[in-house]
């Protein structure tokens, strides 16, 4: 709702505090056109009640001189209780000095002299209104934003989260994947994986030594761009699930291969295994332990 439709509904509620009963017959009559909602009240101490007991209430016209509490203690007390609500104090010149003081402390919005004129005291009245509205509109987008700075951060707190979570979970696969690989590299039998299109997709070194390939990069690769004929022919002659192995001679190497298809869950493909049948065994310096040389006597049996 605009604000100039907010002005002119029953939703406004105006306190006047005068301790004299035809000042506030007088304000009585002056909004009897309009929608607006008057309360009144005969002492600070009965206005207090009044804006303890009542639901909102905009705004606060109060005259300065009052038995037992003026007009501008009133409504301070109003200001710390009830910050949001416009006040406005009623007064001769006498006291102009007073209530300018109080203006200047942010105690009241405006100070309006006795005796006003109807039409100024309206207009003056609109502007406190419009000011009040247009105050509670900046709480309610100021709380907003606090409200949406608050969900953005924890959108970034929650993504940061995720983001650390998936690089802990990329880290250990590739720490996985970087184990697996010193394991296939440790193996004196060589081994070659390929994807259902016959892509290489993983190798060891005993395998590329075997083959006669140390120096190249062949993940990524065709089988059959890559590996020997030999190897290839026997490669295209198998067709079904079954293993199959057999036997051939590479330079001065007899290999004996091991085709088996792999499916596991979703993952599906062929590896290769291959191992010297003529007593050579693939591995490399310091690297050919008891177990490497076992294996190596297990590939020859």
């Amino acid at each position: 709702m605009e604000i100039r439709q907010k002005l002119a509904s029953s939703d406004i509620r105006i306190l006047c505090v005068d301790d004299e009963r035809n000042v506030l017959k007088a304000l009585r009559r002056m909004f009897i056109d309009d929608e607006w909602e008057i309360l009144t009240a005969e002492s600070a101490a009965e206005g207090l009640e009044i804006l303890g007991r009542e639901e909102e209430i905009q705004l606060v016209i109060s005259d300065y001189r009052m038995p037992g509490m003026n007009g501008v203690d009133f409504l301070g007390q109003v200001r710390k209780r009830w910050p949001d609500t416009i006040r406005i104090v009623l007064s001769g010149y006498a006291d102009a000095a007073c209530i300018v003081a109080a203006i200047n402390e942010g105690e009241i919005y405006k100070f309006v002299p006795k005796p006003w004129n109807d039409d100024e005291l309206k207009v003056t009245l609109h502007a406190a209104l419009e000011h009040y509205y247009l105050q509670k509109e900046n709480r309610e987008l100021l709380e907003k934003l606090r409200k949406s700075n608050a969900e953005l951060k924890e959108l970034n707190d929650n993504l940061e989260h995720m983001v650390e979570k998936r690089a802990e979970e990329l880290m250990m696969r590739n720490q996985a994947l970087q184990i697996s690989q010193t394991v296939l590299d440790a193996l004196p039998i060589g081994v070659v994986g390929l994807d259902v299109d016959g892509i290489i997709v993983r190798t060891n070194r005993a395998a590329m030594s075997l083959m006669g390939l140390e120096d190249e990069f062949v993940v990524g690769n065709v089988y059959l761009e890559t590996l020997p004929q030999q190897v290839c022919a026997l490669m295209e002659s198998f067709h079904d699930d079954s293993c199959r192995h057999g036997d051939v001679l590479l330079g001065d190497r007899e290999l004996r291969f091991w085709l088996t298809r792999l499916r596991s869950g979703e993952q599906e493909g062929i590896v290769l295994g291959v191992a010297d049948l003529s007593g050579n065994c693939p591995c490399r310096g310091d690297e050919k332990d008891d177990l490497g040389e076992r294996l190596c006597l297990m590939s020859q049996s």
